[in-house]
């Protein structure tokens, strides 16, 4: 249940005083306990912090304020969160039914599998240099109209490649085309549905709802990939097309009925008080969201960039990222060539291990539901123990050990996953989060589009194991050597000054 707002006029102290007598079952801290005695534990702040991170995300912490939450489906409890979710799940079996039928679509026109290759990098491609440009419009035009008006230009592209399929007039060029159209709207549409879900729930309830997202996608590629078979058989290829058009036109319908978390509790608090309290905030945290509105500098692309790199923890969580994405979370193009060679096993037996991996990414988002404010020092130390779990697997003697090492891999990767893209979301300033988000997906598109071949050449000088292992000593140690120097400037900074009666002249 979410906590009660303060009445007109009560003060925060008063407020949590009369929360506390109302709610007997409200939890109790115990003493040393890391999230509930600030000044009881022996660690030192940071790690307190930390350790209550890891606590609560297993269920066992206790939340720092009096009505926190942090069961794993707490965003479902929004309306217009449960909407979105059906939305999300509607849209990803098309997008997966839409993909699955591409490639064959690919092949009956060329016959060629490079070409199937192409022509997902004609529809990545332009997230590499349109990134920035998409996530300047998501911060300067309206958040539901931008998303709304994206779905529907990509529901028509759709449309459009279904009726060529139907009356026979589609080429590869007018494939590659329209996949070049579909990837330019997604680089402003990706940044726009993202930040949308967020505004849903409350900060702290994003995980959640990230969490959430990723099993909508699980389970939206499962059952897209599934009925692309079906609509193939029955009613033809451009059978796929039409149905992902729809999905995005059934998203588009129902973004103007979502209402942003604030604006929700909002309504319910007049609603349950029986009189209009809606006068607008004056205390200093709206004072100065009005003073950095009036001193928001030119929405560009430019600009998004400059923040970024100012940032010091987006550019530590872009390089732990990319460390990861391209010496790290290839599992299926790593493991294939482990289960298949050294360990001699099957195509079956790797067929295993990638239903160990599924399981463990919903555990993983499952458990990473729990979260309420990750942070970049979480996001590093789950990184750097997959990385350690990598380098074991690549030592496996046998596919049973292999197997039980899989399961944490997975769960660790898809945690850090949840942590990483919470940090990403949140920590910007809202009218900064459409760039640093357009940031992101140039940085993410360029990884992408590296990691495999760089990862192909590795294990063609040191094979499937010696990747493995290298690649995680790689990860591991930039991760501890980046919190090292974090951890020794730190220091530096909280040094005492040396007394003026100390120093002596040169």
């Amino acid at each position: 249940m979410l906590a009660p707002e303060p009445l007109p006029g009560q003060t925060p102290s008063a407020h949590a005083a009369a929360t506390d007598a109302a709610d007997p079952a409200a939890p109790v801290a115990e003493p040393g306990d890391p999230a509930g005695d600030p000044g009881g534990g022996r660690a030192p702040g940071a790690v307190r912090r930390y350790t209550a991170n890891l606590r609560y995300l297993f269920g066992r912490g206790r939340p720092r304020d009096k009505g926190g939450d942090h069961a794993p489906w707490r965003s479902l409890r929004y309306r217009s969160m449960r909407w979105w979710s059906v939305a999300n799940l509607v849209s990803n079996a098309g997008t997966w039914m839409q993909l699955t039928v591409q490639n064959l679509l690919v092949l009956q026109l060329t016959g060629s599998a490079a070409a199937t290759g192409l022509s997902l990098s004609v529809q990545a491609g332009p997230g590499l240099v349109m990134g920035l440009f998409g996530g300047a419009a998501v911060d300067r035009w309206p958040r539901k109209l931008t998303a709304a008006v994206s779905q529907a230009i990509l529901g028509l592209v759709a449309f459009t490649t279904a009726f060529l399929v139907a009356t026979d007039q589609l080429n590869y060029g007018l494939l590659m085309a329209l996949s070049a159209v579909t990837g330019l709207i997604a680089t402003v549409d990706g940044p726009a549905t993202s930040l949308l879900g967020n505004d849903l729930v409350r900060r702290e309830d994003v995980p959640s709802a990230i969490a959430v997202g990723s099993l909508v996608h699980s389970v939206g590629r499962l059952s897209g990939t599934a009925l692309a078979g079906v609509a193939v058989g029955v009613l033809g290829t451009g059978a796929a097309y039409a149905a992902n058009g729809f999905s995005f036109l059934f998203v588009a319908a129902v973004i103007p009925f979502l209402k942003p978390a604030v604006q929700a509790l909002g309504a319910a608090g007049r609603a349950g008080q029986g009189e209009a309290t809606a006068e607008p905030a004056t205390g200093p945290e709206q004072k100065a969201a009005e003073a950095a509105e009036d001193t928001e500098p030119a929405m560009t692309a430019r600009e998004g960039m400059a923040f970024f790199m100012r940032r010091p923890r987006l550019v530590a969580l872009a390089v732990i990222t990319g460390l990861s994405a391209i010496f790290g979370r290839n599992y299926q193009l790593t493991l294939a060539v482990l289960v298949t060679g050294p360990l001699s096993a099957g195509a079956g037996a790797f067929g295993t291990v990638s239903s160990v991996l599924a399981a463990g990414g919903i555990v993983g988002a499952v458990l990473a539901a729990r979260l309420r404010r990750p942070s970049v020092k979480l996001v590093g130390a789950l990184a750097a123990a997959g990385a350690l779990l990598q380098v074991v697997a690549g030592l496996s003697p046998s596919l049973i050990f292999l197997l039980v090492l899989v399961l944490p891999m997975s769960v660790v990767e898809s945690v850090s996953d949840t942590a990483g893209t919470t940090v990403l979301q949140t920590d910007p300033p809202a009218h900064m989060r459409g760039r640093v988000l357009g940031v992101w997906r140039s940085l993410s598109t360029g990884w992408g589009l590296v990691a495999p071949p760089l990862l192909g050449l590795l294990m063609e000088q040191a094979g499937a194991r010696g990747a493995l292992v290298l690649g995680g000593l790689i990860i591991a140690g930039v991760t501890g050597l980046g919190a090292l120097l974090h951890t020794r400037r730190g220091t530096l900074r909280t040094a005492p000054a040396v007394p003026e009666a100390y120093r002596t002249a040169a």
